[in-house]
């Protein structure tokens, strides 16, 4: 156990209070298990999942400095398990770091739209920090195969990062964004077996699903396709718009690329969960689209 009560300013998002409530609900579970605080930022907005930029950077720096701000006034870590919204905010985290030293004059006008809406001024001296990364860094893999009573031998479980968690901010300080571990050495504190797979680090389609459907679902399809190959009983996601697009979306994905799949799609946090003993039902585990079924069967559950 850490040496001290882990806590953390809660950044859910939009997704896990919507169409993945299921994570919102697992994250829970799991944090309150392992006896990890979490204070939710209820005023908190998007991080806008990458599209404000698009017509402003000074809009997606200042709304995402916001978020940050509320977890500077409470003098902790923003934590979120959403990869894209570590990824977005991360980055506008990093970014405007490095402006209060090459850029002060940037960092003002940001303090100054944020004191128009009444908001505290960005100070930097916070950090952004995925549930992954708070799970490997902060409470330990260690700590976490200690309190496993539900080892999850056989289970053969495949990681998919996507690509914010990986390479949305310019460095991460916790794993390889090309070749990491960090997802798989969890799946080993549980006593799961990883299997590797090209597509593992790859995007899963989501971003471009408005306007390129097809070909959104012909890459998560051979996402899914490489990872049952390899021999995957499920696969496993931080993200919960990777979820939407490989879950959600799957028998749709089917159609697109004439193959049956069927591989359940977990959240990272179900997964852990599942070893802590915590029963399927409080993980929201009926809730996916692609049964997970056959992954609590080969867990006798």
């Amino acid at each position: 156990m850490p040496s001290q009560t882990l806590k953390y300013a809660y950044f859910p998002g939009c997704v896990a209070q919507g169409a993945c409530r299921e994570l919102y609900q697992s994250t829970a579970a799991l944090t309150q298990a392992l006896g990890i605080e979490l204070i939710e930022l209820k005023k908190a907005s998007c991080c806008g999942s990458g599209t404000f930029k698009e017509d402003s950077r000074l809009l997606e720096d200042t709304v995402n400095a916001r978020n940050i701000t509320l977890a500077e006034e409470l003098n902790l870590p923003l934590l979120t398990h959403c990869s894209t919204c570590q990824g977005v905010i991360g980055h506008v985290d990093e970014r405007l770091k490095d402006f209060q030293q090459s850029d002060p004059g940037y960092i003002d006008q940001v303090n100054g739209l944020l004191k128009k809406e009444g908001c505290s001024p960005y100070k930097g001296n916070s950090e952004v920090k995925h549930l992954l990364w708070a799970l490997v860094t902060d409470y330990g893999l260690d700590a976490i195969q200690e309190r496993v009573t539900r080892k999850l031998s056989g289970l053969k479980c495949a990681a998919f990062y996507g690509c914010y968690l990986l390479r949305g901010q310019t460095t991460i300080p916790y794993d390889n964004p090309f070749h990491p571990e960090s997802m798989e050495n969890v799946f080993r504190s549980v006593g799961a077996t990883p299997v590797y797979y090209r597509g593992r680090t790859q995007c899963c389609g989501w971003p471009i699903a408005s306007y390129a459907t097809e070909q959104s679902f012909q890459m998560a399809g051979k996402n899914i396709q490489e990872a049952i190959d390899a021999g995957a009983d499920c696969m496993v996601t931080p993200c919960p718009l990777c979820h939407l697009n490989l879950d959600s979306r799957q028998p749709e994905v089917e159609k697109v690329i004439e193959r049956k799949l069927g591989l359940p799609v977990l959240h990272l946090p179900q997964l852990v969960a599942l070893a802590l003993g915590i029963p399927p039902k409080e993980l929201g585990l009926s809730k996916h689209i692609v049964s997970t079924r056959p992954v609590l069967e080969k867990l006798g559950l």
